[in-house]
Parts: structure tokens; sequence; C-alpha cells
């Protein structure tokens, strides 16, 4: 009867590495899913980030960019003042000038 014996001893002994084994298989599923869980979120939070600084560098180059726009178009604006203002008062000075001009590029276009 000893050998009965140790063979229900060994099957417990067994079951119980089974049961132990199955408890820490359920264990790791666990610590997968959390560890999942935590990417998922690490993921969510770097998306939300870098949307965010992307929206908020978009901004700065729309307002720099009008901000340049707007500076082009008082230069511009000045710069025909001064040209107008030139041409009041040199007006031959200007005829001759847009001649010259005119001259040149005729000259160029031959070629």
């Amino acid at each position: 009867m000893a050998t009965v014996s140790s063979k229900i001893d060994k099957a417990v002994k067994e079951a119980q590495t089974d049961q132990d084994l199955q408890a820490q298989v359920a264990a790791l599923k666990e610590d997968i899913a959390n560890i999942a869980a935590t990417l998922s979120r690490i993921g969510k939070d770097s998306t939300r980030g870098a949307r965010a600084n992307a929206a908020e560098t978009l901004e700065t180059a729309r307002l720099k960019g009008e901000e340049a726009l707007d500076d082009l178009r008082l230069r511009a604006k000045d710069l025909e003042e001064q040209l107008a203002e030139t041409v009041r008062e040199n007006p031959l000075t200007t005829v001759a000038v847009a001649a010259g001009i005119g001259f040149l590029l005729a000259c160029l276009t031959r070629r």
C-alpha cells in the first residue's frame, strides 16, 4: 500500500503544482493586460501632447505670417506713396527714366 499512498501524494503534489502554475499564468495575464492598458494610456497622452504642440505651433506660425503680411503691405504702401511723390515732384525725370527702362528692355528682347 505504500506505493498507492506515494502515487496519491505525487498526484496531489502535481495537482497543487498545476494549480500554482494556473494561478501564476492568471497573474501573468492580468499583469500583461495592465501593462497593455498603461502603454495605451501613455500613447494617448503622447498623441494629445503632440496634437496640442502642433496646434500651438500652427497658430504661432499663422500669427507671424499675418504680421509679416501686414508689414509687407505697409512697406508697399509707403513705397507707392514715395513713388507717387517723386513723380509729382519730377515728372520730366520720371518720364525720361521710364523711357530709358523701356529702351533697355526693348534692346534685351531683340536678342
